[in-house]
């Protein structure tokens, strides 16, 4: 049987669901297990010990992991973010496949590059976020982020504006890509931005993809805006992963059973 597993903070069984759904649905001897790592770099040493074929990164480690893998895909380098590492008989390569889900969300949802954003954080997946919208077009985009080291230097690498805090600010497009609103976080039940700026946007974006329904997303739902969840980047995300680690690509009728049984939990 190949092991693939998940490493994050506060895991949810969203991934755990969609690979084992696929592994079951293709007949494949493999499973995957999300786990809450309590030493990044010994979890890290345990892929490439015991021959866990792949390993998913959320948040907060899509940077620090860096330091602990063998190679960088393109994907991953080119922002300094990975949350995808495959293991090749004990070289690990990282790669990152948020990009590929944030690019393929703004173009499915025609989102316009015209637009103004708010794009609330500054960590690994703010970084693919950032890189996607501006690589979709995107000029008229403020990083928002209380760690200025590390929003300014965002913002600037992008060319994009920075501030502190959200404050009264107004957007046609806010995005969420902090723990804010994520299940069993002390910021549980609090919205990212103001019900004001949901109330002006035209595009409500959450990447928080535990709870689906986001009390961003619901806020974005209940105001009748374009609402993308991080439910939709994290099927995208997983199916690139599913690809990377076992070679084998579903069709659009099983991903799409994956993904009604991911969210039917």
């Amino acid at each position: 049987m190949t092991l693939c597993i998940s490493l994050s903070a506060r895991p949810s069984n969203n991934g755990t669901r969609f690979h084992n759904f696929l592994y079951e649905e293709l007949g494949l001897n493999w499973i995957y297990k999300a786990f809450a790592p309590t030493d990044l770099a010994n979890a890290i040493a345990g892929v490439r010990g015991l021959g866990i074929r792949g390993c998913a990164v959320s948040m907060p480690y899509k940077e620090d992991v860096i330091a602990l893998v063998d190679r960088m895909d393109a994907s991953a380098s080119a922002i300094d973010s990975v949350n995808t590492i495959v293991n090749d008989s004990g070289v690990l390569t990282a790669y990152n496949t948020d990009y590929t889900a944030i690019a393929q969300l703004i173009e499915r949802n025609a989102i316009d590059p015209a637009s103004s954003v708010l794009v609330r954080g500054s960590g690994g997946m703010a970084k693919a976020t950032a890189a996607a919208f501006r690589d979709a077009g995107f000029s008229r985009v403020t990083i928002v982020a209380r760690n200025e080291e590390s929003g300014a230097s965002l913002a600037e690498l992008y060319g994009f504006g920075w501030q502190a805090e959200v404050g009264d600010s107004t957007a046609d497009v806010l995005v969420n890509v902090t723990p804010i609103g994520m299940a069993g976080g002390p910021e549980a039940d609090s919205l990212s931005f103001t019900e004001e700026a949901v109330a002006v946007a035209n595009v409500v974006f959450d990447v928080v993809a535990l709870p689906a329904e986001t009390p961003l997303v619901k806020a974005g739902r209940a105001a009748g805006k374009t609402v993308i969840s991080g439910a939709e980047v994290a099927t995208i995300q997983a199916l690139e992963q599913f690809v990377l680690y076992t070679g084998v690509t579903p069709t659009p009728e099983q991903v799409a059973a994956a993904e009604q049984f991911t969210r039917a939990q």
